[in-house]
């Protein structure tokens, strides 16, 4: 007994050895920036003052600070508010980014802008200016409302899509009444 504990005992300083195990580190990573912040299922509020202007939702956003620069992935919503506090528009894409330099917001892919009085517009490409709070594009748009359908090239619009136009008309109708 006192051979198998002298043994043990032999077996463990032999296995403690004052060895740094360092990780085999991959030189060929030469990847770019890192995100200084990443989150996923967010919510982010902008206010004024303590009133809501806006809030955005995104599956995964990643803050990117040499680059100035915010992506918004898998999925993004952003409802607008006015003066009184009452929502008037819903944009919606697959993904987006925002420009921390000018806090101007992208849309991209699968853009669709709705508001309250059931104008909806869609492109696949949207940016939304924060110096002037407008809503632009420079791609093919289409825009139905309750009394038209449009379709062009260059839209532009206040963010709530009550005064909007196209630029470059392709095709005009009025819409069907039921």
């Amino acid at each position: 007994m006192k051979i198998f504990l002298l043994l043990l005992v032999f077996l463990i300083f032999i296995g403690c050895e004052n060895k740094d195990v360092k990780p085999p580190v991959d030189l060929a990573f030469t990847g770019g920036e890192l995100p200084a912040q990443e989150s996923w299922n967010s919510t982010v509020f902008f206010t004024d003052s303590g009133k809501t202007k806006a809030i955005l939702y995104t599956g995964h956003l990643q803050v990117f600070n040499i680059r100035k620069e915010t992506l918004l992935d898998e999925g993004l919503k952003v409802e607008f508010f006015n003066y009184l506090g009452n929502k008037t528009t819903t944009l919606t894409s697959k993904r987006g980014r925002v420009d921390e330099k000018t806090n101007d917001l992208y849309a991209i892919d699968s853009v669709v802008a709705v508001n309250d009085s059931g104008i909806v517009v869609r492109t696949d490409e949207l940016e939304w200016r924060n110096r002037d709070k407008k809503i632009v594009s420079n791609k093919f748009v289409t825009i139905d409302s309750p009394s038209e359908h449009i379709e062009g090239y260059g839209f532009e619009s206040d963010q709530h899509l009550r005064n909007y136009v196209i630029y470059n008309i392709t095709y005009i109708t009025n819409a069907k009444k039921d």
